[in-house]
């Protein structure tokens, strides 16, 4: 397994560790969570960067990678909805979006074709991250001293414009796999 591999799977592995952290009633686990998951969104960029960079692209890579993104997405939204840090329509979003995406890419895969990551997914990408981790700062915060607003309405506003950049990225995904995929096979 090559380096850049290695770095997706310690992603993988850095998930449970992420939820664990942010589950358990410990002092600062807001703060904890947030330091694993920024380390787990770090290496998101550093394997694609080291595997162009040192043309170490593999197939298990690019099926792998993904499955790591989605995962930590998942389990920060699990973790917020659990705490009640953001509605379930906004989670609903952001996953039904993630099926939708992947489902289109397995449909060209299966037609011998690709569609590459676009910068609007990149974007949606980076506003998740950001807003995952301004969502937890501000709730580790208010641990320690309670913040002069409503917490879950600012939590709710930033989830919900990463939702709906989300949203932008997919019809954008979709129209250019229009050009990509054969819907009629």
């Amino acid at each position: 397994m090559n380096t850049p591999n290695k770095i997706t799977v310690l992603r993988i592995f850095l998930v449970p560790v992420f939820l664990l952290a942010f589950m358990l009633n410990i002092p600062f686990r807001f703060f904890i969570s947030v330091a694993i998951f920024a380390v787990a969104c770090i290496t998101d960029a550093i394997d694609g960067k080291l595997a162009r960079k040192n043309n170490l692209v593999t197939v298990f890579g690019q099926f792998l990678d993904p499955i790591a993104d989605k995962m930590l997405v998942t389990a920060a939204l699990l973790g917020f909805l659990s705490e009640k840090m953001c509605n379930i329509w906004i989670v609903l979003v952001i996953l039904a979006r993630e099926f939708i995406i992947s489902s289109l890419r397995l449909i060209a895969s299966a037609q011998g074709k690709v569609i590459p990551a676009n910068i609007f997914g990149k974007i949606k990408t980076v506003m998740q991250m950001v807003s995952f981790i301004v969502v937890m700062l501000l709730y580790g915060l208010n641990e320690i001293v309670p913040l002069p607003f409503n917490l879950a309405i600012v939590s709710n506003i930033l989830l919900g414009a990463s939702a709906v950049m989300g949203i932008v990225s997919a019809v954008i995904y979709y129209m250019e796999s229009r050009n990509v995929i054969d819907f009629t096979k």
